[in-house]
C-alpha cells in the first residue's frame, strides 16, 4: 500500500536525518500531529502538507491515475 510505504520513507529519512519527529514538524512547517499520523499511515493527509513536509527532503508526491 502507498499509505505505509509514505510512511516507512519519511520515518527513515527523519532517522537518517537525525531529526525527532518535533524537530521534522518544525523544520517542515506541519504539526507535530501531522507527523506522528503520516508516520503512523494515516490514510487521509492533506497532499499538500505532504509535500510540503516532504520539500524537506527533496521530495515531491504527485497523484496518478490507475
Amino acid at each position: 500500500m502507498v499509505t505505509s510505504q509514505l510512511a516507512s520513507t519519511v520515518k527513515a529519512l527523519r532517522k537518517e536525518y537525525g531529526l525527532t519527529q518535533a524537530d521534522l514538524a518544525m523544520k517542515s512547517g506541519v504539526g507535530l500531529n501531522f507527523v506522528r499520523n503520516l508516520e503512523q499511515g494515516k490514510p487521509t493527509l492533506r497532499m499538500d502538507k505532504v509535500n510540503q513536509l516532504l520539500d524537506l527532503f527533496n521530495y515531491h508526491l504527485t497523484a496518478t491515475r490507475r
